[in-house]
């Protein structure tokens, strides 16, 4: 396939995200057009891949995630985390990783829990355009 090695681990971070929610889709849009290089990979939450990598992660956790190396990150851990693939100005932004997870935290679930109200959903995940298709799994 390209993006496993042997054992079936992504050979770049991951990027999972919550395929029918406008935010999270806008979210990698995002990082798609201000990425440093294409250091990253990205697969909806609903995907195979998901289900097999992520299956260790509570079921309420459902809008970014980041894959690193076997490692997982999530809630505002993952969106700073991510900055740190960006170009400037928005790479400074993972300097916010500073501030302890209890105080960031918060205020991430609070917009992740109102996300559809605020931005809407999708009735289908995002298709990327076929120059990206190489990016998603």
């Amino acid at each position: 396939m390209g993006f496993l090695n042997q054992l079936g681990e992504p050979l770049r971070p991951v990027l999972f995200f919550d395929g029918v929610c406008n935010l999270c889709n806008a979210s990698i849009q995002f990082v798609l057009r201000h990425e440093h290089g294409e250091n990253l990979l990205f697969s909806p939450l609903q995907s195979e891949t998901a289900q097999r990598l992520l299956s260790s992660v509570p079921s309420e956790t459902d809008s970014l995630i980041l894959y690193k190396n076997g490692k997982i990150f999530f809630q505002s851990d993952a969106a700073l985390r991510v900055a740190r693939y960006l170009k400037s100005p928005y790479r400074f932004l993972a300097i916010l990783l500073f501030i302890p997870s209890f105080i960031r935290n918060p205020i991430y679930r609070i917009i992740a829990r109102n996300r559809y109200r605020l931005f809407g959903r999708s009735s289908t995940c995002m298709l990327p355009a076929p120059s990206l298709a190489n990016r998603f799994i």
